[in-house]
């Protein structure tokens, strides 16, 4: 906070950095590699510009602000989620933007721990004669740009799983039927989570079993389209999969290497990119860190795991579950069905992946629980 500011003006500036902090969700699942922003800018009370980051990561929030509020930044405050950065890269430092466009206080949410900002941002504001104040609802950025940051300091993506199960924990019959365990609206909100990850990861069972499409199919709701992956070590995805026929975004196989081109040449004929993974040690598949690792690489933050049950406990065993996205139909299947995790196995309890319940919602007749890893992301 400024030097003397009273309740009331912490709590608008509190006010403010949470409509930033609102704007800045809105491109979560769009601007990887960039972590995704929101600014707003105020001058004597009233909003006079607001920008957050756009698809594919530029312009940044700040250039966006700045550029509605115009010769109204000047003298303003401006409100923004992640210390702003002041390096060139296919746009101009957003610090610089900020000392020409002459605001007179900024208030961040939290400091970049990029190398190439890592509070240099700052104080290029402060040498500029800018008031600046850092820290405000610090938790809530951290949280929102989780998979930015881990990504950055671990090289690994938010992971998310999503199960999909009756309240016994089954996600399909002893004959595999699966279609549709969750009514429509729990199956809207799962496309509400693909639009809000990067990419959305399958293993080769379930996209065998289920031909999936794998895309966001809520209209304008995903301007950057999903990755869809697929984790496949014996190379079994055919190349007329639906995947590769239809929706939209670029589709990553998984799988080890060594296989002969005349495997590969077909998938890549019809659109997919191959990603070699070494394989586990001990186990079949693929290593899992190690897949998290190359999607990393390739620039994803955020990655939702949606199957199946091999896949699923591969990810539990390694630690590399960030959240879980449980939707729980009010049904029960019985033993006989197909569980939604594979064995781990476990011998004790003190060895349970453990995780702390962070939402609940009813989509329809469904329940949606989220959970968050207690080790944590964020």
């Amino acid at each position: 906070m400024s030097a003397g500011a009273g309740p009331a003006a912490e709590a608008a500036d509190e006010t403010h950095l949470r409509a930033a902090l609102a704007l800045a969700a809105r491109g979560l699942g769009n601007t990887w590699p960039n972590p995704a922003v929101g600014c707003v800018i105020v001058r004597d009370g009233a909003v006079v510009g607001r920008g957050w980051t756009a698809p594919g990561g530029r312009p940044h929030a700040e250039t966006e602000a700045l550029k509605r509020a115009g010769p109204l930044a000047r003298g303003a405050t401006a409100y923004v989620t992640l210390e702003p950065c002041c390096h060139w890269g296919r746009t101009p430092p957003c610090a610089d933007a900020l000392v020409a466009a002459g605001v007179a206080r900024v208030v961040v949410a939290m400091r970049d721990p990029d190398p190439r900002v890592d509070g240099a941002g700052l104080e290029r504001l402060r040498a500029a004669g800018i008031a600046v104040s850092v820290g405000l609802l610090e938790r809530e950025a951290r949280a929102l740009n989780a998979g930015f940051l881990k990504r950055l300091m671990r090289n690994l993506p938010l992971l998310t799983l999503k199960l999909a199960t009756t309240l016994d924990g089954r996600i399909a019959t002893r004959s595999g039927e699966s279609q549709w365990i969750t009514g429509p609206e729990a199956r809207r909100r799962a496309h509400v989570l693909r639009g809000t990850h990067d990419a959305v990861l399958v293993g080769s069972g379930t996209a065998l079993a289920d031909d999936p499409e794998l895309s966001c199919r809520i209209p304008g709701f995903a301007p950057v389209p999903t990755v869809r992956v697929v984790a496949d070590a014996r190379l079994r995805l055919p190349p007329a999969a639906r995947m590769l026929r239809e929706g939209s975004g670029p589709v990553w196989v998984a799988t080890r290497p060594g296989h002969p081109d005349a495997l590969l040449e077909p998938l890549r004929a019809a659109g997919a990119t191959i990603v070699e993974i070494p394989e586990a040690e001990g186990r079949p598949g693929l290593d899992p860190a190690a897949l998290l690792r190359a999607l990393a690489a390739r620039g994803l933050t955020r990655v939702l795991a949606e199957g199946g049950a091999a896949l699923g406990a591969g990810l539990l065993r390694a630690g590399l579950v960030d959240r879980l996205a449980w939707f729980h139909a009010p049904g029960i299947i019985g033993a006989d069905g197909r569980a939604a995790v594979d064995a781990l196995p476990l011998e004790v309890l003190s060895a349970m992946p453990r995780y702390r319940r962070t939402a609940l919602a009813m989509p329809g007749a469904d329940l949606l629980s989220e959970y968050a890893s207690e080790i944590g992301a964020d």
